[in-house]
């Protein structure tokens, strides 16, 4: 048995190291493909792409990387083009609050026209605002921590109002009605977006409300820094 496990020990090596070759040369290939089809569509060479048909986009939903929502400039290209192409409402996500702290960035005037035209924000800067015919709400992540909060107790609040001594046993259950209801009560009851785009590294909503995200595509478009925008 010693001697067949030592026989066996580096065909057993070779085998995993051919397997991490293959498979790190499918995700590199994956990867090649994926690039490559991008640049594609951005160049507008495939004519099914250069029609965009927003019927069924009622509400899109954009989260950014805290560090690449610095990158104030990219931010408003961003913006335009959105309205550019017809969206009609956009909630706008990071997880530090970047955008919605740096107001100021949103008034400064510009001798470019198309970009003073992203610029035009309301003067007090509120959490949903109108830019050129597109709804722009502006969350992160204290906000929706506070909407739990609050639906937490509000639901906490009625169900100590109108419990019964015989159930009281039982206790309080909450259904998805339940809390859709609460978050409405307390005024965080926002859209659902039917399509999430994620700009940065990480493959994932960075803290996006997950109680609005029950039906919605999500896609990772990689780092803001890298978008291309061909209308």
């Amino acid at each position: 048995m010693i001697e067949a496990s030592v026989i066996a020990s580096p065909f057993l090596g070779i085998f995993f190291c051919l397997l991490h070759v293959i498979v790190s040369l499918v995700r590199t290939w994956s990867y090649l493909v994926h690039q490559i089809q991008c640049l594609i569509i951005s160049s507008g060479l495939l004519p099914q792409y250069q029609n965009i048909n927003l019927d069924r986009l009622r509400h899109l939903a954009v989260v950014i990387d805290s560090e690449d929502a610095k990158n104030k400039s990219k931010v408003h290209q961003l913006l335009c083009w959105l309205s550019d192409i017809g969206v009609k409402y956009v909630i706008l996500y990071d997880i530090e609050g970047v955008i919605k702290k740096s107001d100021k960035a949103y008034k400064k005037s510009s001798a470019n026209p198309s970009e003073t035209k992203c610029l035009d924000f309301a003067p007090n800067m509120l959490l949903i605002f109108d830019m050129f015919g597109m709804t722009v709400e502006i969350i992160f992540y204290t906000d929706e921590k506070e909407a739990a909060a609050k639906g937490a107790n509000y639901l906490c609040s009625n169900y100590l109002k109108n419990q019964d001594d015989t159930l009281n046993k039982l206790g309080p259950k909450f259904t998805e009605p339940d809390i859709s209801s609460a978050l409405k009560a307390v005024g965080h009851d926002g859209p659902e977006p039917d399509l999430l785009l994620v700009y940065g590294p990480a493959r994932c909503h960075l803290g996006f409300p997950a109680w609005r995200l029950r039906y919605t595509e999500i896609v990772h478009m990689g780092p803001l820094t890298s978008m291309n925008l061909v209308l």
